[in-house]
């Protein structure tokens, strides 16, 4: 009896602790990273190189801050200079509001002469902005 419940409880651990990773592909479909649900980032190699986290904080892999996201899709550097916006429509804005490029639903990230530069498929929306027009974390 003691082992069928270590091993249920064994099995449940596994079940909640299992972070799926979204794929972030460049514009040929090259695999470039993983965004975790929990706001881990990856490179191709499943290294961590950063994170964003629940409170708008981005931060690289030795949890530096390097920026933030506002809940209105303002993107701030670390000094809190605006360096971009990522609007309800999918546009994605620099600091002077050019368009950078657009953010489309089904995950396809395009240029702003509307060409695919990669996807992130059910990725949230701001994290791939962040990712494909402002923050390196090479």
């Amino acid at each position: 009896m003691n082992k069928i419940i270590f091993l249920t409880f064994f099995l449940i651990f596994i079940v909640h602790s299992n972070v799926q990773a979204q794929r972030i592909q460049s514009g040929n479909f090259n695999i470039t990273g993983y965004i975790k649900s929990d706001g881990t980032i990856q490179d191709s190699n499943f290294r961590i190189v950063g994170y964003f986290k629940s409170n708008g904080m981005i931060q690289n892999r030795n949890f530096q801050i390097i920026g933030y996201i506002k809940s209105n899709g303002t993107i701030q550097n670390s000094s809190f200079s605006i360096v971009g916006y990522v609007k309800s429509d999918g546009r994605v804005l620099d600091g002077k509001f050019k368009i950078l490029g657009y953010m489309k639903n089904d995950g396809r990230i395009l240029d702003s002469n509307f060409r695919i530069m990669g996807y992130a498929k059910s990725v949230k929306r701001e994290w791939a902005a962040v990712l494909f027009f402002f923050f390196s974390f090479n």
